[in-house]
């Protein structure tokens, strides 16, 4: 029990940071996102700014909201002192996650990497719209358990944006490698990070 405490612990302080972190970068800091959209070259289509960013504010505003969502779900003092908060709670991380997933869908085909970049991004939203619905399935059918391990499945890749851009940051100015490349490799290495990583902690928590 102090272990599962630990961990969740742990995640709160992670999220909880990446939330703000994202909020300050994307609508403070840098709100024409100009140091990211510096990396976009060689796009075969016209980039629409004004609607690309608006997008992107839709975009970040409910990852964030999924983020927090899903946070709070995985609370067992909250579970046990308001199921009906849970039951609301996880239909807002739904609709958030599927709001994340039409927004990524429109800005999929301007991503860094061109085609290959696009294709990446349109695998990570199908796998993580399917791994949800999974767990939505799951409690419709009263298996707890299976629910929970679906979730912890989803959950992870409210990350996405974090491990792409440390693996980017690794291969970029650790190996060298152009920035391009390196974001490449971070959306492929992602999707496969995400999908081994939820693995491990499920068989641990067995």
């Amino acid at each position: 029990m102090n272990k599962r405490k630990t961990l969740y612990g742990l995640l709160a302080v992670v999220s909880t940071l990446f939330i703000i972190h994202s909020l300050v970068e994307n609508y403070w800091i840098d709100p024409g996102a100009t140091a990211f959209l510096s990396h976009k070259t060689g796009l075969k289509r016209e980039l629409n700014l004004p609607v690309w960013l608006n997008v992107m504010y839709v975009h970040v505003a409910f990852a964030c909201i999924a983020m927090l969502a899903g946070l709070l779900n995985f609370s067992n003092r909250i579970f046990e002192k308001s199921r009906r908060f849970h039951r609301i709670n996880g239909y807002v991380y739904i609709v958030s996650v599927l709001l994340v997933v039409l927004t990524s869908g429109y800005m999929a085909p301007y991503a860094t990497g061109g085609r290959i970049g696009s294709m990446g991004f349109n695998a990570l939203n199908l796998i993580w719209l399917f791994i949800t619905m999974m767990a939505l399935v799951q409690i419709k059918r009263k298996q707890m358990g299976r629910h929970r391990n679906w979730m912890i499945r989803s959950y992870a890749f409210c990350f996405t944006n974090m491990l792409i851009h440390l693996i980017t940051t690794l291969f970029h100015q650790g190996f060298g490698l152009v920035y391009v490349t390196s974001y490449t490799i971070g959306v492929y290495g992602s999707i496969v990070l995400l999908l081994i990583i939820p693995g491990i902690i499920i068989r641990r928590n067995r």
